[in-house]
């Protein structure tokens, strides 16, 4: 097979997949008890992708893996609600993911807060920097009041963000041009800076 040949069947399997995980979704919407079970297997390896960009930005020693975290966010996703297209359902999956991580950092931040006291010595303990699981709560606090202001520009930085969608790809969800999706996230990320700069 030449490369073009390669290429062409490639785009051809790729085009035929979203035209399948779009007509799953709608049977999904439809109440079909059966189509759950086909919809993983054609979306598993793009959640994968995506869990494993999202934690890569997370601490070694995260309880949760990229394959625990596409599980939960799948099965939250899956009869919880109905989806117009395939975009809508990544978006949906990134809103998934970002809640997952917000709920287990605020579930360790308040077990090292008082959560489960005990008795330590204090000559034994040395003084820490704020760690990932304070940001991420105040990432995520700051981009739900920025979501009051641009929903727009709030669900691309979630997209990027906690999706772990490329500027492409999250411009394509959100139906909006590469070059517009650059211009918002600049945007976006000025905005949660200055409120996160401020919040400290």
């Amino acid at each position: 097979m030449s490369p073009v040949e390669a290429t062409s069947k490639c785009l051809y399997d790729t085009l035929a997949r979203m035209s399948d995980v779009t007509r799953i979704l709608t049977a999904i919407g439809e109440g079909d008890p059966s189509a759950p079970a086909q919809l993983l297997p054609l979306v598993y390896e793009e959640l994968r992708r995506l869990a494993a960009v999202r934690m890569a930005a997370e601490r070694p020693d995260h309880s949760l893996t990229p394959t625990a975290l596409v599980h939960e966010a799948y099965l939250r996703l899956v009869g919880a609600q109905a989806f117009d297209h395939r975009g809508h359902f990544f978006a949906a999956a990134a809103e998934a993911m970002r809640r997952i991580l917000v709920e287990n950092a605020r579930r360790r931040t308040r077990a090292r807060h008082g959560g489960n006291l005990q008795r330590v010595d204090l000559d034994s303990v040395a003084p820490t920097a704020p760690d990932a699981d304070e940001e991420l709560v105040a990432l995520s606090e700051a981009l739900d009041q920025f979501a009051l202001v641009n929903p727009q520009a709030a669900e691309l930085v979630k997209l990027r963000y906690f999706g772990g969608m490329t500027g492409r790809e999250a411009a394509e969800v959100l139906g909006v041009s590469p070059r517009r999706a650059d211009q918002i996230w600049a945007y976006a990320r000025g905005w949660l800076l200055e409120r996160l700069e401020s919040a400290d």
